[in-house]
């Protein structure tokens, strides 16, 4: 890999998502692909965690601005739908930060293995109890689940295995 591309796919990576600005979109695997050309072109594709997703113009705004910030001007960000992104690409560094700001990451494959999704538990990140009830389909954000703890009472979010 050349040295701009490094820097590009790294400038790129280094994105905070604005709706978990605790994690980079590097950490949450939605970077697909970074190419600078011969000319300095750089073409970004980035798969957002959902089609509907309200945040990917956003992302998009921000990944030129921060290409434009470190010198990369002449910038294409474009959104790739398929594959489809699944929770299984959330870094190790991503799960942790998430785990870190009480935010349950998602474990094991994302992709059901059959016709019925069978969920043991969700450990809370406060107390570290599976004795936990999911509250609502629906978090602070449309990726998110909300669930309570009724060991220590706490709510959190968790995000959705998909």
């Amino acid at each position: 890999m050349n040295a701009l591309l490094t820097d590009a796919r790294a400038v790129c990576e280094s994105v905070p998502d604005p709706e978990l600005p605790m994690v980079t979109i590097g950490d949450l695997g939605i970077v697909r692909d970074v190419v600078v050309d011969a000319d300095g072109h750089v073409d970004v594709a980035v798969t957002p965690t959902y089609s509907g997703c309200p945040a990917t113009e956003v992302i998009q705004a921000d990944i030129r601005s921060a290409l434009a910030s470190n010198g990369f001007t002449d910038v294409r960000v474009r959104t790739v739908l398929a594959p489809a992104w699944t929770t299984d690409w959330i870094t190790e560094a991503g799960r942790r930060k998430l785990e870190q700001h009480g935010i349950v990451p998602p474990s094991g494959r994302g992709v059901s293995a059959g016709p019925v999704d069978l969920e043991l538990g969700v450990r809370c990140p406060r107390c570290g109890s599976i004795d936990t009830k999911l509250v609502s389909r629906f978090g602070s954000t449309p990726c998110q689940a909300m669930y309570r703890c009724t060991s220590c009472l706490e709510p959190f979010d968790r995000v959705k295995p998909h």
